[in-house]
């Protein structure tokens, strides 16, 4: 079983790619999950916001990400809320 671990450190947020993926001897792909997660700074709280089954989709989603930051998780149904402390209110 093979797990990689993927951070992309933002201005505001943290995400993390969490992939798993088990193979046989001869290479073949028996099963894959991957996970993407958001962390605010300074907080020990994930919150899960997309996972997949599909070989190769923590590729394409980390590629999204990178390109159009919080934007991304729009797409995924996703409303990422900035903490109070983030857009000038009290915690």
């Amino acid at each position: 079983m093979r797990q990689t671990i993927t951070k992309i450190r933002g201005l505001t947020v943290n995400v993390e790619v969490v992939e798993v993926c088990q193979q046989d001897a001869n290479g073949v792909i028996l099963w894959y999950y991957a996970a993407i997660y958001i962390q605010s700074h300074g907080s020990s709280e994930k919150t899960l916001v997309q996972k997949s089954r599909l070989p190769g989709a923590a590729a394409e989603l980390k590629r999204v990400i990178q390109r159009d930051g919080l934007r991304a998780f729009d797409r995924f149904g996703h409303r990422y809320v900035l903490p109070p402390t983030m857009v000038g209110g009290e915690m």
